[in-house]
């Protein structure tokens, strides 16, 4: 992936983009709030003054020419749940509420988003269908199949193969920077993931996890082919300069954004 600068924003850039399909993944830079939110905080969620937080969305469509009506995110809520835009819907307003971690449309116009500060986010297009998913993949998500399931929902609507889709996944926190205990180990051993290609005991009881790898290889079973996958190298963790991040933060931070749009 590389950096590109776009008005007043910056962001990671997916390769193998077609024309005609806007994709990225936000850096906290470009923005108006203040610290410890500072500056480009795009998460309505967040303890950011909501003047900042739609100022910043504001500034961030302006630098696609879109409106910031156009942006569609959800409430994230750690789970499986996929929202699937199938038609036009002139007013996204509602779909603010609703509680899902994956977004898939086929609609030309708008961009969906997935907001993180440590989670995966992960983008997948195919351009002859013209169809776009974004993906909130934290350790739950990539237990719990939530990957898999947005490749089934995207053939089965859209009668596409698995096989020519492509993929990013974005920055976030590195499985040297994140460590995880029994819990997480059973909800992976009890759903998907591939624990023990992405595990690392450190001590007993706790390990070094590699979420990008569970993603990749996920993915990959769901029958993307490797090389249509592209993976960021940044760390949100290490890179303040860059990234928002919950764990280097303690909980208090902003949130950059994964985002795709069809023309």
């Amino acid at each position: 992936m590389k950096l590109v600068r776009q008005g007043k924003i910056s962001y990671l850039q997916p390769k193998q983009l077609p024309t005609g399909i806007v994709a990225g993944f936000s850096t906290r830079n470009g923005g108006v709030s203040r610290p410890p939110y500072n500056s480009l905080n795009l998460g309505l969620g967040t303890e950011d003054q909501p003047v900042n937080v739609e100022g910043n969305r504001a500034t961030f469509t302006r630098a696609f020419d879109l409106a910031p009506h156009q942006l569609l995110t959800v409430k994230q809520v750690h789970g499986d749940g996929i929202l699937l835009i199938d038609g036009p819907n002139p007013d996204l307003n509602h779909f603010l509420s609703v509680e899902v971690d994956a977004i898939v449309t086929n609609q030309p116009g708008i961009m969906i988003g997935i907001l993180t500060a440590d989670c995966f986010p992960i983008l997948i297009w195919h351009q002859k269908f013209k169809v776009a998913a974004a993906i909130h993949a934290g350790w739950r998500g990539a237990a719990n199949g939530l990957i898999a399931k947005v490749v089934e929902t995207i053939q089965h609507n859209f009668d596409c193969q698995a096989s020519e889709l492509k993929a990013a996944i974005g920055p976030g926190i590195g499985a040297h920077n994140y460590e995880v205990d029994r819990p997480v180990r059973d909800a992976f051993r009890q759903g998907s993931g591939f624990w023990n290609e992405i595990s690392k005991e450190t001590e007993l009881g706790h390990w070094k996890l590699d979420i990008p790898l569970s993603c990749q290889l996920q993915l990959e079973q769901a029958g993307l082919k490797p090389q249509n996958i592209d993976i960021a190298k940044e760390c949100t963790c290490c890179h303040p300069e860059l990234f928002f991040s919950h764990r280097r933060d303690n909980g208090v931070t902003g949130r950059q954004l994964a985002f795709i749009q069809l023309s």
